[in-house]
């Protein structure tokens, strides 16, 4: 499926990164990675671009965990609703925390920007308040 012109987002990175599966095994699964302003979107591979999942950065709350080892640079990503999900690059790829982490700060920034517009945008919108009346009092 494509998206339009509109809803395709600049990509901050492309590549591969290991993911942890849910299941008892936890085996560790290969993915097709790219992040993009606003997600990030994991794909089996390659070439299955259209049975991928799209994690938005908005249900992201942060990067955490992340541990280096001789071969690979593991990281947990915590959804809004305290879902952990957990990663794992080579170690000489090992800036997809730093890059995913960087977006998220990029993406948080921006929405508390927009938020901040809508709210002066609202009081400017709304009729001007009257002064206070002054209370005075009898003789």
């Amino acid at each position: 499926m494509k998206m339009p012109l509109a809803t395709v987002s600049q990509v901050l990175k492309e590549g591969e990164l290991e993911k942890r599966s849910d299941n008892l095994l936890q085996f560790w699964k290969r993915k097709t990675c790219v992040l993009t302003a606003d997600s990030l979107n994991l794909y089996p591979d390659a070439q299955k671009r259209s049975k991928g999942k799209e994690l938005k950065l908005q249900s992201i709350k942060k990067v955490d965990c992340v541990e280096r080892t001789g071969k690979f640079v593991y990281f947990t990503i915590v959804t809004t609703d305290n879902k952990e999900i957990d990663f794992r690059c080579s170690a000489e790829d090992a800036c997809w925390n730093a890059v995913i982490t960087m977006a998220l700060i990029d993406f948080q920034n921006r929405r508390a920007i927009e938020n901040f517009r809508t709210r002066q945008e609202e009081e400017r919108a709304a009729p001007e308040h009257e002064p206070p009346k002054r209370l005075v009092r009898a003789p």
